[in-house]
């Protein structure tokens, strides 16, 4: 991909980007979405954020990320859930993971 092709893309995404954005407000007034899309669309939400902490803690690279990892991000959504302070939930969180691996544990 040379330079020309490169900045053009980027423009089109810029622009891309800003259309989405300024559309949110522009047509908030006249399009309203039924309840049942707005429930969808907070689930959608939930849903988005679950994979990307599931792809996170399972995966490094192409393959699976091992023991350790999983179970310091099992830690911190059980302390988290327990409502633990944010500083205790990281802290526990990291200690579990590298005492695991200092075990020896993947």
């Amino acid at each position: 991909m040379d330079e020309t092709e490169l900045l053009i893309a980027t423009a089109v995404l810029a622009l891309g980007t800003f259309a989405f954005r300024f559309a949110g407000p522009a047509l908030r007034s006249r399009v309203k979405p039924t309840p049942k899309a707005e429930r969808l669309m907070a689930l959608a939400a939930v849903v988005l954020l679950a994979a990307l902490v599931a792809v996170s803690a399972l995966t490094e690279g192409h393959g699976f990320a091992g023991i350790a990892r999983p179970a310091g991000v099992l830690v911190a959504g059980v302390l988290a859930w327990r409502k633990a302070p944010f500083v205790v939930v990281v802290v526990a969180a990291a200690a579990t993971a590298a005492l695991l691996r200092l075990a020896g544990v993947p």
